[in-house]
């Protein structure tokens, strides 16, 4: 199976196929990653807007998990995603 799996079987926009697939090969062993949706948008060439709207896809078809981080100083930093890939029969 490749890296991106059956990504390419699912019923999904190309900019969530985009966006997955930058979160899958950035993402550790364990699955996870945080990049910013400033830094997704801009190795993406990807406004801020569109990569919002490609995660909230994402979620909705269940392929990653968004979860919100806090600094120390109790300020909002990146979220941590958490990529998953669910088996497709064709």
């Amino acid at each position: 199976m490749s890296l991106f799996g059956s990504i390419y079987q699912e019923d999904l926009s190309a900019r969530a196929k985009l966006v997955y697939m930058y979160l899958k090969d950035r993402a550790n062993k364990e699955g996870q990653c945080w990049p910013a949706i400033r830094t997704i948008g801009k190795d993406l060439g990807l406004s801020r807007s569109t990569v919002k709207r490609a995660l909230k896809e994402l979620e909705r078809d269940r392929l990653l998990t968004r979860q919100g981080r806090k600094r120390e100083n109790h300020g909002d930093t990146s979220n941590l995603y958490s990529i998953t890939m669910r088996t497709i029969i064709i």
